[in-house]
């Protein structure tokens, strides 16, 4: 999780709390510690990419 958050340079809370909202990455745990697969991490930002853009290209004129 922190190896994510130092990679997006966002705090572990914020992963943490975009998770509890529907927002965050699908992961899995293994004992205690929450863990992400690279694909989905990718898919993920690509989908945040992709939801920013189409936010700002319906405000253009």
């Amino acid at each position: 999780m922190a190896e994510l958050a130092a990679q997006l340079k966002v705090s572990v809370q914020t992963i943490y709390d975009l998770r509890s909202k529907g927002r965050g990455p699908r992961g899995f745990r293994v004992g205690a510690q929450l863990r992400f697969r690279e694909s989905e991490i990718d898919a993920w930002v690509a989908r945040m990419e992709l939801a920013d853009e189409q936010r700002h290209a319906g405000g253009a004129s």
